[in-house]
């Protein structure tokens, strides 16, 4: 691993006016000189590299530890950046773009010419989302190229909703860092194959089932999320992912019921995490009891999801016993995640 100096800049996320801003033109021209920089989005932090070259993207592997089997998802500012990566653009695709763009849903394409290999790991698609954050775009335009951009954090924990959050993993291993304070909806973006004869969801994320099938009629789900004997086609989704260093177990069932499981792993010996709601915050007697938003809005729920994960390493906790969550509209993605931390790790009432 090469040892690299790691600029910060901050820049108020606020002010959409950024190609005035220093910071931005200090990033970009990191950028086009093959370099690697993290940047806030509406979603996470992503990890952003220019999408044509194979040096930049084989950066962002080398920083995250990431498989090289693994595609990356590519950000664009405008839709001419879109057709040069793309052989087409399909009606349904269209129809999403107009509805979600910019915003949290990246659609797969099949992929043109002149991508980095890496990018799409040996796929014959793409994956495509325009950011709805005026950095992110805002360091897009002025680097004048795509950005390949997975979330900015060592692959396997769990995703940065922080600048503080890459700096903690990534430091010493990128060239910089823009800081635009908390990204918003804390979960990744949904991913929808649009090579497909129904459009089929290949992760769920910031646009829920329900409101692309408002646009597009019937969209349907990849085996491989119900299923993980399937293999996923999409990133972010074929290794263990979002993490904490103590072990992860989803609880189904009532308050009492993972109240019992607390106990019993007291007794043990062990010391015990409870991930909840603020409403249930005060039902558990544990060593550390975080809450993750309101249980009557799911979207404060996916909105602190990664960072109370990364706050239980804050304390030497042995176990972490969560809660688990409807899986409508939002919900999915929360569960999805939770899933994917706990390795599979759940009791059930």
């Amino acid at each position: 691993m090469r040892a690299v100096k790691t600029k910060l800049w901050t820049v108020d996320k606020n002010v959409h006016i950024h190609k005035k801003y220093p910071q931005i033109k200090e990033a970009s021209l990191l950028i086009t000189k093959n370099e690697v920089v993290a940047f806030p989005t509406e979603t996470v932090y992503g990890l952003g590299a220019n999408a044509y070259s194979d040096e930049a993207v084989g950066k962002i592997f080398e920083a995250k530890g990431r498989p090289s089997d693994n595609p990356l998802i590519v950000h664009i500012a405008n839709e001419s950046q879109l057709q040069e990566l793309v052989n087409e653009i399909p009606e349904v695709a269209k129809k999403l773009m107009d509805a979600f763009w910019p915003g949290p849903l990246t659609l797969v394409f099949q992929k043109g010419e002149g991508i980095a290999r890496q990018v799409t790991a040996g796929l014959a698609t793409v994956a495509v989302r325009m950011p709805d954050h005026a950095i992110a775009l805002s360091l897009i335009n002025e680097s004048g190229v795509p950005l390949a951009a997975p979330s900015a954090n060592v692959s396997g924990k769990p995703s940065p909703t922080l600048a503080a959050h890459v700096y903690e993993d990534l430091c010493g291993k990128i060239a910089g860092i823009v800081d635009g304070g908390p990204t918003g909806i804390g979960v990744e973006s949904t991913v929808l194959d649009c090579t497909t004869e129904i459009p089929t969801i290949l992760r769920p994320g910031g646009v829920t089932k329900e409101q692309l099938e408002e646009v597009v009629g019937i969209v349907a789900v990849d085996p491989a999320l119900v299923d993980d004997g399937q293999a996923p086609k999409s990133p972010g989704l074929k290794y263990k992912h979002y993490a904490p260093q103590a072990k992860l177990i989803l609880v189904e069932g009532d308050k009492l019921f993972l109240q019992q499981q607390v106990q019993i792993a007291k007794q043990s010996g062990k010391k015990v995490g409870v991930l909840t709601t603020k409403e249930n915050a005060s039902e558990y007697d544990a060593d550390i009891v975080l809450p993750c938003g309101s249980k009557n809005d799911l979207a404060t729920v996916a909105q602190h999801l990664y960072e109370v994960l990364r706050k239980f390493d804050e304390y030497e906790i042995d176990v972490i016993y969560s809660e688990t969550f409807p899986e409508q509209g939002v919900g999915k993605a929360i569960m999805n995640r939770l899933n994917k931390a706990a390795g599979g790790n759940v009791i059930k009432c």
